[in-house]
């Protein structure tokens, strides 16, 4: 099914996802979808790494979708199992008689995780979004040390509920709320090497180490930042990305998250990942905490952990899940669509293609191909390009010509013109966000590259690729 390459598309949006906008902007809610000459698609099919949109045009996906299309949209095993399930069951009562397959997503969930680091069964809450699983670890926290101040990072995002948009260290999702927030939170600085926050210039790397080295000037500031905040104020849970996702793809240095560890088992103190966006192979790991040989309190997952039905989950230790009492048959947290089966079949199906041998290295191999083209990229306003697996950045700078995030604006709608679908990243708009569908290959690899290439240098003020 896969398309020749894409070429140049005269007409995005087409007349159809034109009258489609057009009905949209009279009846959904002003804010939601950013709507334009220029924006957006609507989507029709999808198959693999490919998009077609209502007007018949075909794109190549740089996104999977918000990283949840992993295993290629529409993958078979996931399809299958999908229509087995629509057949037999497609909802129950999640928290009064659950579906048959709930039980086995739990089991599964508590195997991949704290099982296989050698940290005895989990227990599992199973949600819907991943702002729901973030916020289930939030209540976990308090319930489990009665503080209610929580640790997070500037830069993070981990949703928009009350409480995740609290914890999200973006301001402009909190500006609008700041009379009605609670104020729990604590942002300390992430550890972002292409702007260090404490001035240090990028650690090396040994060969082959795709996370910097610069440990000591820039993780003892903020260790310092931690520790001063759980001695002044009561911290029940740092909560941390092992590498941001939305947040601009950062990879953080190789202590980072031993030394959140350490602070965190002195002080008595949950250390939550929010793995939502790096879970399930999108680094070259089954989870990106993996790679830092950390093992948390609390982990939260979404996502790609079913490959395109709305299920999350938050798996804990049992010692700090057993924090919440048993049920008096009225849960104290629970959704409508709890556990659905339909979500339940697709994440088993998921999960076990994550598990499948050689996949992981897989991911690894094609991230290398793409992070060396990526670094044959010329032009002024590039900062960095980084990546691991298959999560990549092209961070740009402001120039004379023009302010980082336009650019980035200007190449998700030159892309969808030449037949991409390219996402932007980072709280200022800086980062070209690359997190294809784990079917892409070097073909495809060589085209964007190429084409990304070439319209950099059409731009004012560029340099010859020579």
């Amino acid at each position: 099914m896969n398309p020749a390459a894409p070429n140049l598309i005269t007409e995005v949006p087409g007349p159809r996802s034109r009258e489609l906008a057009a009905e949209l902007g009279r009846y959904e809610c002003r804010n939601v979808t950013g709507l334009s000459d220029e924006f957006p698609i609507f989507w029709d099919r999808a198959h693999d790494h490919w998009v077609w949109d209502v007007d018949g045009n075909c794109f190549l996906d740089w996104t999977s979708a918000f990283a949840v299309t992993s295993l290629g949209h529409g993958a078979e095993p996931l399809r299958q199992r999908l229509h087995e399930q629509v057949d037999q069951l497609w909802h129950a009562m999640g928290d009064v008689h659950p579906p048959s397959l709930k039980p086995a997503l739990c089991r599964k969930l508590s195997e991949i995780t704290f099982e296989r680091w050698g940290a005895g069964p989990a227990r599992v809450t199973l949600a819907n979004s991943g702002f729901e699983a973030v916020e289930i670890a939030l209540k976990t926290s308090w319930l489990h040390s009665h503080r209610p101040g929580v640790i997070a990072f500037r830069g993070g995002y981990h949703g928009l509920g009350f409480g995740a948009a609290e914890v999200t260290g973006w301001p402009y999702f909190q500006e609008p709320f700041r009379g009605i927030l609670p104020k729990f939170v604590t942002l300390v600085d992430y550890p972002t090497c292409a702007s260090c926050p404490f001035a240090v210039e990028e650690g090396f790397r040994l060969e082959g180490e795709p996370f910097p080295n610069c440990s000591n000037p820039c993780l003892r500031q903020i260790e310092q930042q931690v520790r001063q905040a759980i001695d002044q104020k009561e911290i029940g849970a740092v909560l941390v990305e092992p590498c941001l996702g939305r947040g601009g793809d950062v990879l953080p240095p190789r202590d980072f998250l031993p030394m959140l560890r350490q602070v965190c088992d002195e002080t008595k103190t949950l250390l939550i990942l929010d793995e939502i966006y790096t879970g399930f192979n999108r680094t070259g790991q089954l989870f990106a905490s993996d790679w830092f040989e950390v093992i948390p309190d609390l982990i939260c997952l979404g996502k790609a952990m079913s490959g395109g039905f709305p299920i999350s989950a938050c798996v804990g230790r049992r010692t700090v899940m057993d924090a919440w009492p048993a049920s008096s048959g009225e849960a104290l947290h629970t959704t409508t669509h709890l556990g659905n089966p339909l979500g339940c079949a697709m994440a088993l199906s998921a999960i076990e293609q994550h598990l499948e041998k050689g996949l992981a290295e897989e991911v690894q191999e094609k991230g290398r191909m793409l992070l060396e083209r990526l670094r044959e990229l010329r032009h002024p306003a590039i900062k960095q390009v980084r990546g691991i697996g298959l999560m990549h950045a092209v961070e740009f700078g402001d120039t004379d010509e023009r302010p980082a995030s336009t650019l980035v604006g200007r190449l998700m709608v030159e892309g969808l013109k030449h037949g991409y679908l390219l996402l932007g990243g980072g709280p200022n708009g800086q980062i070209l966000s690359l997190t294809p569908p784990f079917t892409i290959g070097q073909a495809e690899i060589d085209q964007f590259v190429d084409w990304l290439q070439e319209y950099l240098i059409s731009l004012p003020g560029s340099i010859s690729k020579s």
